[in-house]
This record gives C-alpha cells, structure tokens and sequence, in this order.
C-alpha cells in the first residue's frame, strides 16, 4: 500500500516552506499548481508529479522523487525531490538581492565603513 501524503506537508517536509501554515496558505492562495492547476492543501501528492511553487519573486519547478511526512535535514532534500527550475531563475533572484541591498531610502546619507565592508563582502560573495 503507498503512502498517502497531502501536499501542504510534502512542501513543509522537503522545506519549501518554512511553516506547514505557510505552505496551506499558499495552497489556498493558487501559488503551489500541479500540472497547471491550482491545488487545495488537501491534495494527495504522487511519485513523478511536477509541482509549481511561486515564491515571491522565484518560481521553482519540482518533481517529486519520493514521499515523506516527517521534516527531514536540508542534507536529505535531495533525496525525495528534483529540482527543475532553470539557473537563469536563481541567477535573477541573486541580482535582485544585489541591486536591493545597495539601494539606500533618500536622506539617510552615505553608507558607513561597516555598511560599506557588507556591501563589498556580498558583492565578492555573489561575484558581481
């Protein structure tokens, strides 16, 4: 008999999300699709479905390798799903990241040493 696993807790148990509330309201908000389709939190996952999750600014593409309930170690991940979403996706989220950390609100001046050695860090760190 396969195990039956509701999609709200795969998500949460392969860390997409940090909470399973997190991971329910995206459901019911039409940002997690199963071939196309919007999905209720209730819907039971199967091996080989590719899963849509819009996440703020990145959308990633999921298959499904295997099943699980329980919250596993960011190790393991690996082993119960592939990842499909395309490197240009997270290259755009590591520039947005760049060009938000630089921009400063007006009036608040010039940034200080600290801010400035962050700055070059994150930089060096995301090669830009």
């Amino acid at each position: 008999m396969e195990e039956v696993v509701r999609i709200d807790k795969w998500l949460w148990a392969v860390r997409v999300y940090k909470t399973r509330n997190q991971a329910t309201l995206a459901c019911k908000a039409g940002k997690v699709k199963v071939n196309e389709g919007s999905v209720k939190p209730s819907h039971e996952v199967k091996i080989g479905e590719v899963i849509d999750v819009n996440l703020s600014s990145l959308h990633k593409k999921i298959r499904v390798i295997a099943l699980l309930s329980n919250r596993v170690s960011a190790k393991l991940v690996d082993q119960f799903l592939e990842d499909l979403t395309p490197k240009e996706e997270y290259e755009g989220q590591k520039l947005k990241r760049v060009q938000y950390f630089e921009q400063r609100q007006k009036g608040i001046g010039r940034p200080t040493k600290k801010e400035r050695r962050e700055i070059d860090v994150l930089k060096k760190y995301l090669g830009v």
